[in-house]
């Protein structure tokens, strides 16, 4: 029973998982009783079973509740996603999300994928030593940027192509031709992440990750329970649902969970 009430708690409000729970077991129990029950429950962290050769990290926003009545502040989280395993999150906890990948089994080199936040690439510089990092900027990330550049319709589609294949420096000196702002900040953002920019056309037929899409996913999956309309987090209890709700995605619930 306590179980099966976790599963309703990950999945939806405390009211509508109290309503679920009366509908399937005839059972009456009270939304702040279930609050309690998560709040008291020891959620199993994930265990990755195989070795991790790719992972991915982003981050979520969570609304917070405040003091004053009606107002609310929206704090961001972090997700991490080991490609085909597992996934986590932490609510302001880095170092502890750090911790976790670190105590799961990777492979001997695993490919990180990212986006262009300073945020992102912070946290995988620590997941695991240099030599064992592939780090690889997102291709869609870099793709929608690329887009935002001034240029024509065939210039965008020959840096695409270029940017593709892993050529950085003829993108650059073609970005020198065009003066607009976009084009300025689109050369600092591949002069910054240009060791990220690898030939995706050859990573795509050696099987290797070239997107984040599984973290994003992840992050959209979480927030389909955290973000629900109207949704207002205390502090203090951000961190149990992220937990329980990754602990929803990952399919603990096939084991006992102990509280």
């Amino acid at each position: 029973m306590e179980k099966c009430s976790l599963v309703a708690c990950a999945k939806s409000s405390y009211e509508e998982a109290a309503e679920d729970i009366k509908l399937m077991t005839g059972m009456a129990l009270g939304h702040s009783s279930l609050h309690r029950l998560v709040q008291r429950s020891e959620i199993p962290s994930p265990e990755s079973e195989k070795p991790a050769d790719g992972l991915s990290v982003d981050g979520g926003k969570v609304r917070l509740r405040t003091p004053e009545p009606g107002a609310c502040e929206w704090r961001d989280y972090k997700a991490v996603s080991l490609h085909d395993s597992v996934c986590n999150a932490y609510f302001q906890e880095n170092e502890a999300l750090i911790e976790w990948v670190q105590q799961q089994r990777l492979a001997e080199v695993v490919t990180c994928v990212g986006d262009g936040h300073d945020g992102v690439w912070n946290i995988m510089a620590h997941l695991a030593p240099e030599y064992q990092r592939r780090e690889v900027l997102d291709w869609y990330h870099l793709v929608e940027n690329l887009h935002k550049v001034e240029g024509s319709k065939e210039s965008l589609e020959r840096m695409k192509s270029l940017l593709w294949s892993g050529y950085v420096d003829e993108v650059l000196e073609e970005l020198k031709q065009l003066s607009s702002y976009a084009s300025v900040k689109f050369r600092r953002y591949l002069r910054k992440h240009r060791q990220r920019i690898v030939p995706y056309d050859v990573y795509q037929r050696m099987g290797i990750a070239i997107g984040s899409g599984a973290v994003e996913s992840v992050v959209k999956r979480i927030g389909a329970r955290i973000k629900l309309s109207g949704a207002q987090w205390s502090r203090e209890n951000v961190g149990k649902m992220l937990r329980l709700r990754c602990a929803y995605l990952n399919r603990a619930f096939c084991v006992s969970i102990s509280t």
